[in-house]
């Protein structure tokens, strides 16, 4: 066909979803809530059965939708790890993973993996959107010149288009059809057959030139975000250095209604984007033997977040006259960030090993991570009592919901890694 259509061919569903993750799960759900035929494609087992006993990390709005869905016929909202019902559907939506490994390398193999799968199921008439975020050249890599070889033309036989995923897990004040989509496809009717296929759900599609386009647009974005929280984090040791209140002087800077942004110190950044997605273009720019100071520094800058904290605590213990060995020493919140059941990349982590190496006994609390495993240790359990434990110094993490426990007030010393405790003896990174 001169131009590929949707229309061309009956499908049983409007779009399928390849990874049910904390960003393929939500898209898949407002997909459904906007009227279109779902099919969720996981390769794990448990996770599909995770989903369908409601055991899954959502924001209430979603879990309601999830709980609709669930009782949904078959021909409206089906979940399945077998990839050969991807030729069922009208449109293919890639929502998986893609971590960068112990040596800050992009980790390729999950998204190697599924869009292997979507290329071998694909049919004429299909849009094959890629939303994982990834270095630029990634769709014509993975998706379009494997398209071709099968003789399957993007253009003229297939849509292939790149849009960005923009899910911020545990935020409930932007709704996932109200937060605009960005589009590039192979070719200028790839990116009007992408843009239908998204506008299908979300309010507004804003269109670029290229899959590139859109692939270093996700890029910056989160680019922008590391390079702001490293620089936060210099503006509070430099807060500290100078005896000011580093979030009294930024909520004085966010006053200003144009050219300011505010940003947080923290303990470090966790997720899987900010921690890991500017690696994927540093990578691709090591390649073409280009540098980028300024970003290179602020992830190295964050990197270091975490060993900064012991580096602290350490200074607290000793102004108490303790050692860092055998001191007892409680994380409160371990999670990446608050409200959410998610420990990936959590600088808490970091900490909670660093601590133990150094011979500090650890533990941590936390209502919404019940375990969690520390390298070199093994696993914990979150603390029912923390107090019981009887810490010689509680590092404040994250805080879920918008008070701080009341036992806080009765820790003996407190490191405020997120700058927001009032209550206790508090020192602050």
């Amino acid at each position: 066909m001169a131009t590929p259509h949707p229309a061309s061919r009956e499908f049983p569903y409007d779009i399928a979803i390849v990874g049910l993750g904390y960003v393929g799960l939500p898209t898949a759900l407002a997909m459904h809530a906007a009227g279109q035929r779902v099919l969720g494609l996981d390769v794990s087992l448990d996770r599909l059965q995770a989903i369908l006993a409601g055991r899954v990390d959502l924001l209430a709005s979603d879990r309601e939708r999830l709980q609709a869905s669930i009782i949904a016929s078959a021909d409206e909202f089906a979940l399945t790890d077998d990839a050969r019902l991807l030729a069922d559907a009208r449109a293919v939506v890639v929502c998986v993973p893609t971590p960068v490994d112990a040596h800050l390398v992009p980790d390729l193999s999950i998204l190697r993996s599924a869009c292997a799968a979507v290329v071998a199921n694909a049919v004429p008439g299909q849009v094959l959107i890629l939303t994982s975020t990834t270095y630029v050249g990634t769709t014509d890599d993975l998706l379009v010149h494997p398209l071709a070889a099968r003789g399957l033309r993007p253009g003229e036989d297939i849509a292939v288009a790149f849009s960005p995923e923009r899910i911020d897990p545990g935020n409930a004040g932007h709704a996932h059809e109200a937060v605009p989509r960005v589009v590039g496809g192979a070719t200028p009717q790839c990116t009007e057959l992408a843009v239908e296929v998204l506008g299908g759900y979300a309010e507004q599609v804003h269109p670029v030139s290229s899959t590139g386009a859109a692939e270093l647009t996700k890029l910056l974005e989160n680019t922008f975000r590391a390079v702001n929280i490293a620089l936060a984090n210099e503006m509070a040791e430099i807060s500290g250095a100078l005896n000011l209140d580093v979030m009294e002087v930024i909520a004085a800077a966010a006053t200003k209604p144009y050219g300011f942004m505010p940003f947080y110190p923290g303990p470090g950044v966790g997720g899987h984007c900010i921690p890991c997605d500017p690696h994927y273009l540093l990578w691709q720019l090591r390649r073409r033997r280009i540098t980028s100071p300024v970003i290179e520094q602020a992830m190295n800058g964050i990197a270091a977040r975490p060993g900064r904290v012991v580096d602290r605590c350490v200074e607290v213990l000793a102004a108490r006259g303790q050692s860092i060995a055998g001191a007892r020493v409680l994380v409160l919140g371990t999670a990446y960030k608050p409200d959410v059941e998610d420990v990936r990349e959590s600088p808490a982590l970091e900490i909670l090993a660093l601590l133990a190496a150094r011979g500090a006994k650890i533990a941590y609390q936390d209502e919404m991570i019940p375990t969690l495993r520390v390298e070199g240790v093994g696993e914990l359990q979150s603390e029912a009592d923390p107090l019981a434990f009887a810490p010689d110094l509680v590092i404040v993490h994250t805080l879920h919901g918008r008070t701080e426990p009341e036992w806080l007030a009765s820790a003996p010393a407190i490191l405020d890694t997120t700058y927001r405790v009032s209550a206790g003896p508090r020192v602050v990174l």
